[in-house]
């Protein structure tokens, strides 16, 4: 089989959305391919129906895919919650990238969420504060396309372990491409100084992983990573990726 084969079986089912079996067969093939590779036949394979999301902790993603795809959508979730300089790189990336940012918004502002389920929901019901305010959303902003672009990688945690190149996101029933699982933490790194990407300045103050401002903590030398997000309440994912 080939990459053409694996485009061309696609188009044929559109007319049912039934795009489980070419997932699988994408999958399979993608395996291993650079990054580059995987995001071409994401491009080629669902035109306009496909978008990338992007929190702006960088914007490597971004770079990747349009380089690829010019004018590409980059959904980010407008939280209500973001550090101001998540916010200036969202507003940098526009001016330097060629992509269209789309700024999703939940159904709530902050002040309406403190007035209807009290303030500092993200504190004492962090799931559902993260429901509301980017997995709901998120989950609208995503009806009109096939595919959507993830920056997810499998060393992030043991929740993403498993993550495959190609997957079938059952629950928002299309395709989900992860272009960048098997990278390490040493090639985003190469990436980003071999070309130039926009990061948001908090990574210079010891944020590696960068949410919500009242859900994200500065991490010590030496510890996980990811250990700054939703510290001490015994969570580790906002749920859009579960």
């Amino acid at each position: 089989m080939t990459l053409v084969d694996i485009e061309v079986g696609l188009r044929d089912q559109r007319g049912t959305l039934d795009l489980q079996d070419i997932v699988e067969s994408a999958a399979t093939f993608l395996e291993g391919a650079p990054a580059r590779e995987i995001i071409r036949w994401a491009a080629a394979t669902f035109g306009d129906r496909l978008c990338l999301t992007s929190s702006m902790s960088d914007a490597l993603l971004i770079d990747l895919v349009s380089r690829v795809k010019p004018g590409v959508d980059v959904l980010f979730i407008d939280t209500g919650y973001h550090f101001a300089e998540t916010v200036g790189t969202r507003d940098a990336v526009r001016q330097v990238y060629d992509v269209n940012v789309i700024d999703i918004k939940p159904s709530r502002t902050v002040a309406e969420q403190d007035r209807d389920l009290g303030p500092r929901l993200f504190g004492r019901n962090p799931d559902l504060c993260c429901y509301l305010r980017k997995v709901e959303p998120l989950n609208r902003a995503l009806e009109p396309y096939l595919a959507w672009i993830s920056g997810i990688r499998r060393d992030e945690s043991a929740a993403r372990k498993d993550a495959r190149v190609v997957e079938w996101d059952a629950k928002r029933q299309m395709v989900k491409v992860n272009p960048i699982a098997a990278w390490t933490q040493e090639d985003v790194d190469n990436y980003i100084a071999d070309n130039g990407v926009l990061i948001n300045p908090l990574h210079y103050d010891n944020y590696p992983s960068i949410g919500c401002a009242p859900c994200t903590r500065q991490v010590a030398e030496g510890e996980d990573p990811r250990s700054g997000r939703w510290a001490g309440l015994g969570k580790v994912e906002c749920g859009i990726h579960l």
